[in-house]
């Protein structure tokens, strides 16, 4: 699957140890999902984050998929 919003998310040793970030603004994709999953609705993140863009939100939502598009997940959890 090659999704243009893929494009949003870059990887940089440099910035934030390397963890996948949106268009390198310092924003890890682990703390927007975070908020998703905490409740905040897109539009409060967006309007609690500047610089961000709706379609930088989207991209980090495509990127978790593919992450969990595997074959198969070991229990991570004893």
């Amino acid at each position: 699957m090659n999704n243009p919003l893929l494009d949003r998310i870059t990887i940089n040793h440099d910035i934030c140890h390397g963890k996948p970030c949106i268009r390198g603004l310092r924003y890890p994709v682990e703390m927007i999902l975070e908020l998703l999953s905490s409740g905040m609705t897109t539009d409060e993140i967006l309007a609690d984050y500047d610089d961000l863009e709706y379609e930088d939100i989207l991209a980090v939502l495509v990127f978790a998929t593919q992450l969990t598009q595997v074959k198969s997940i070991r229990q991570l959890i004893s």
